[in-house]
């Protein structure tokens, strides 16, 4: 039976809706798993990757001053630093891309935002590209998620998805 995107989009988004795993007593106590896990938001019992998009808006409101040189640069150094941190804490846990871990919504919320106009209708709109790439996971973002392992690799397919979203808003912008 052939599915029409939204229907699977909702059967993926209500399937990552359950709780997840169980979450690390240490994301109370260790920084490192604190930011992996999103700043506290991955250990929300439904929805962690949403959650963890829409604490990312606030950081992401505090950097759209930058020029867009250091944000360019910012979004480098969270991007190595995020992966280097899903390395570390998903081989502490046992759990390659555990649920909760969704500092990777940050990086691809702040690729998605990259030269992004101002404005609240723009903060929404990456928002909601965004989380419909990471959810939907069309090629070669699925490709990247199912077979990138490692910290990069769980960073790598919200990049993806980000880069998506990213080129939608440009697109637009500039009707």
């Amino acid at each position: 039976m052939v599915q029409l995107p939204v229907i699977s989009i909702f059967n993926k988004l209500q399937s990552r809706s359950k709780p997840s795993s169980d979450i690390p007593e240490e994301v109370w106590q260790n920084p490192l798993y604190f930011f992996t896990f999103g700043f506290g938001s991955g250990a929300m019992p439904f929805a962690p990757g949403t959650f963890g998009t829409l604490l990312a808006i606030p950081f992401y409101l505090l950097l759209q001053p930058l020029p867009l040189t250091g944000y360019l640069t910012f979004v480098i150094i969270f991007i190595i630093v995020s992966s280097w941190a899903c390395d570390v804490v998903s081989r502490k846990i046992r759990t390659h891309d555990h649920p909760g871990m969704c500092i990777d919504e940050f990086a691809g919320f702040f690729v998605t935002m990259i030269h992004a106009p101002q404005g609240f209708i723009w903060v929404t709109l990456g928002f909601v590209l965004f989380r419909l790439f990471d959810i939907w996971k069309p090629w070669p973002i699925h490709f990247i998620d199912e077979y990138v392992h490692g910290g990069f690799g769980m960073v790598l397919d919200d990049i993806v998805a980000g880069l998506f979203a990213m080129i939608i808003i440009q697109l637009l912008s500039f009707l």
